[in-house]
């Protein structure tokens, strides 16, 4: 890290299948994470016959991301009483104005045009929104398996959060659309949107199969508008 806050660069292999139970046993699924997010965007790629492998160079995106860091690892070192974030907080106790508020005031603080913009490092919006969120969820996995992008009832999910003692905490479904303005008034629009895409493809199959009832999953639509967030649940 100390190498991409001073403007180099970092030579790793990637994957884009994240699966959060295994950030701390593959040493480099952190920098998937992190390139899923945003924060990070590919150099340059190697691919090494001998080995049949592929190695990614990859550097930091912006002015913007580097300070973030610094201030993330700045704050680690500091006294901390809380273990989850508020947002995670929020979260949990299913507070979706807390949830909305958090975003709100974190989209405007650090959201910049090149992040929302229509096709940011090369990529859709949706991978920058939805990366961040999963960025946001890291300190849950002593609380839940979290995976994206995986395949569950008729589609693929964004994310799902499976928890480890469903008699404690629900399973959570997480689905994220970009506002469309030809098919969408407004972002209440495309949050519901989001959340009849999770009902009509059925994505909690996955875990009613591995026992949570129906009762105990929630779902959750995000929308995104370049700095605008606005999540709605049920």
């Amino acid at each position: 890290m100390e190498e991409l806050l001073s403007g180099g660069t970092l030579v790793t292999e990637i994957d884009e299948q994240i699966v959060y139970s295994q950030l701390f046993s593959k040493r480099n699924a952190v920098w998937s994470l992190l390139l899923a997010s945003g924060y990070l965007k590919v150099m340059g790629v190697e691919f090494a016959e001998r080995t049949g492998r592929t190695h990614y160079t990859l550097g930091l995106t912006n002015k913007e991301v580097r300070i973030m860091f610094e201030t993330m690892i700045r704050d680690w070192f500091a006294a901390q009483e809380d273990h989850y974030n508020d947002f995670i907080k929020a979260l949990l106790l299913g507070d979706i104005d807390a949830m909305n508020t958090y975003m709100e005031k974190v989209a405007m603080e650090m959201f910049s045009y090149f992040d929302t913009g229509r096709a940011p490092s090369g990529e859709e919006p949706e991978r920058f929104y939805h990366g961040f969120v999963l960025g946001l969820m890291v300190e849950l996995a002593d609380r839940y398996v979290l995976t994206s992008n995986r395949e569950s009832g008729f589609g693929r999910y964004d994310v799902m959060l499976e928890p480890l003692d469903p008699q404690q905490d629900d399973g959570i479904v997480l689905e994220f659309k970009v506002f469309q303005p030809k098919r969408e008034k407004s972002l209440e629009d495309t949050a519901a949107a989001a959340l009849e895409q999770i009902r009509e493809k059925k994505y909690g199959t996955a875990l009613i199969a591995k026992g949570i009832p129906g009762e105990k999953i929630r779902n959750y639509g995000f929308a995104f508008r370049g700095k605008e967030v606005l999540i709605a649940g049920e």
